[in-house]
């Protein structure tokens, strides 16, 4: 029997004459499709993160209608189809946990079916790295639309955000400033439309790190989820995905080392959350990309902080999105970005951000008088503590916290300082260390939002608002503090962190880029013979497959059974 060649990946399934194609359109039929959908019609999925466990995705279903009329309008034939959503407000223990899960589950359904491109719908906020990672791994023509910002916030007349407000004025509750009503009063003022915090929490930054990466639309990431400008982009995107297929324009040539370097920047550049470095670095490992963490400091030295948003700042994405929103801050750092990189709107970032402007100077600050100085980002310490890197961001740190040494306080566990915390007898002063361990992606396992340590209730009532805190953990994008996060190799891989003991004087420097854990190597080698991983390995399922696989923070956190892809290719018949 001869083989049938078509142009089209889609063909392989659709236009089939025997058997096969008859059981491939069948029951397709059953959903009342015009016979000639299946002929000559580029089939677009659109992978849809929708779920009411989900509140940030919770209008994804609207956008997806959006894109379907831009798909048949172009003459194309979309086809929805869901994708594990990740709640971040809601599931436990931790979103990151299912990232890769994720991940696995969109790269084998858009391998698996009748797919010659394909529209991912993401929002909070591992969704967008988890699409963008298995949808790398197939490689076909790929777009991303994520889900938008809530409006900003309000409560008796002041300006709330999303995240930054519970970190805030949980704080002030355990400090006795604010009653419990008060606190409950809150919560309704805190989230008051559809969409992703309003901060520039991970959200909201990676929402602008996959634009700036070139694989949303220009100027698409910081629109409002009730805006209607989002569900006209989200048009727009349905039929520019048509021509992506025409023009086979894959992810692989959007996704070059040049616009991963273009999204370091960026994310420097809007003072974006720690989290787009684990993200980024296991995209590029999807894709091919030789990406490094040590990268993330080398390139964001000489960016200064231009956007003036919660943590670091004042403002919400609201008014980021009035001031111009991305593509004015890819305008005013253009000197510093591959301007020649090709992005899914087929045309170059120059060509992108010709027309761009900002329009409100104090929301998006001009080069020459940034919101904060060159090198305020990210930036990734080493030393005797964190041989393999960690990270802090300046920005939401304390001056006079980056050079600091103290003794040790030391956590194995998250509930274990808790349970301590408001201890008015705790030894703890303003220059303690607070350190916690087993809360990597081993050790949780799953790498939780933890890292943030709420202050001794002692040390808030002196009025101190921030200490030195050390752990392999991550911390929301829309927290704020003097914090050293992922640690690697995490305590659970028995790194450094796992021998700190009670007492040890730690030693953070960010100007020259150490921490340092003042105990001799003979001290270490002895408590090294006596330590035992306190983190049994989970009994079964999901967890048990993530502890033994998952790489270290320094790698992206990915499997390391999933780095890299296996293609597009059609597989084999089911019947």
């Amino acid at each position: 029997m001869s083989k049938e060649v078509f142009a089209r990946r889609s063909e392989n399934w659709f236009a089939l004459k025997g058997k096969h194609g008859f059981i491939y359109r069948e029951r397709l039929r059953n959903q009342g499709y015009a016979p000639d959908v299946f002929i000559n019609k580029p089939v677009i999925g659109i992978a849809s993160t929708w779920s009411e466990l989900n509140p940030c995705n919770g209008h994804l279903n609207r956008v997806a209608e959006a894109v379907k009329r831009g798909v048949w309008e172009s003459g194309g034939f979309p086809l929805e189809f869901p994708a594990m959503s990740l709640g971040e407000p809601i599931m436990r223990p931790t979103t990151m946990l299912f990232r890769n899960l994720l991940a696995m589950e969109a790269e084998e359904l858009i391998r698996a079916n009748p797919l010659d491109g394909v529209v991912l719908l993401a929002g909070c906020d591992k969704t967008p790295p988890g699409l963008l990672m298995g949808a790398a791994s197939v490689d076909l023509p790929t777009l991303m639309i994520t889900g938008g910002p809530m409006l900003n916030g309000r409560y008796q007349g002041k300006t709330l955000g999303s995240g930054t407000a519970v970190w805030k004025y949980s704080e002030e509750l355990r400090a006795g400033k604010m009653t419990i009503e008060e606190f409950f009063a809150m919560e309704s003022c805190s989230a008051r439309s559809n969409g992703s915090c309003m901060t520039m929490g991970t959200a909201s930054t990676m929402a602008c790190v996959t634009e700036a990466l070139g694989v949303q639309l220009p100027g698409s990431a910081a629109i409002p989820a009730v805006d209607a400008r989002r569900y006209s982009t989200s048009h727009e995107a349905g039929r520019r995905i048509v021509q992506m297929v025409h023009e086979d324009q894959r992810l692989s040539k959007i996704l070059t080392r040049e616009a991963f370097e273009n999204a370091i920047r960026v994310n420097a550049a809007i003072g974006g959350s720690t989290n787009a470095v684990v993200h980024l670095l296991a995209i590029a490992g999807r894709i091919g990309v030789k990406l490094e963490l040590d990268d993330f400091d080398r390139l964001a030295r000489d960016v200064p902080v231009l956007v003036n948003l919660m943590p670091s700042g004042k403002y919400l994405m609201e008014e980021f999105f009035d001031a111009g929103g991305l593509p004015a801050v890819m305008k005013e750092i253009e000197s510093l970005l591959h301007t020649d990189q090709i992005t899914v709107s087929g045309k170059t970032v120059a060509e992108n951000i010709a027309n761009a402007k900002s329009w409100n100077d104090d929301v998006i600050t001009p080069m020459a008088t940034p919101f904060q100085k060159a090198g305020s980002g990210i930036v990734v310490v080493r030393g005797s503590l964190a041989p393999n890197g960690a990270v802090l961001k300046i920005s939401a740190a304390t001056p006079s916290l980056l050079q600091h040494r103290g003794v040790a306080m030391v956590f194995d566990r998250i509930e274990e300082y808790l349970e301590v915390a408001d201890d008015p007898d705790l030894d703890v002063t303003p220059d303690t260390v607070l350190v916690l361990r087993n809360a990597g992606p081993m050790g949780y396992p799953g790498f939780p939002e933890v890292g943030n340590m709420p202050l001794p209730k002692k040390i808030l009532e002196m009025g101190i608002t921030d200490m030195v805190r050390v752990s392999d953990a991550r911390m929301s994008g829309t927290a704020y503090g003097t914090v050293v996060l992922h640690v690697s190799p995490e305590g659970a891989a028995g790194g450094p962190l796992a021998l700190v003991e009670n007492g040890d004087e730690i030693e953070l420097d960010v100007p020259n880029r150490s921490l340092t854990l003042h105990v001799s190597e003979e001290v270490l080698a002895q408590r090294r013979a006596k330590w035992s991983n306190p983190n049994p390995l989970p009994d079964r399922g999901w967890s048990r497959l993530y502890v033994q696989h998952v790489q270290q923070a320094h790698l992206g956190a990915d499997f390391d059974f999933l780095v890299g892809g296996s293609g597009s290719g059609i597989p084999r018949h089911s019947h």
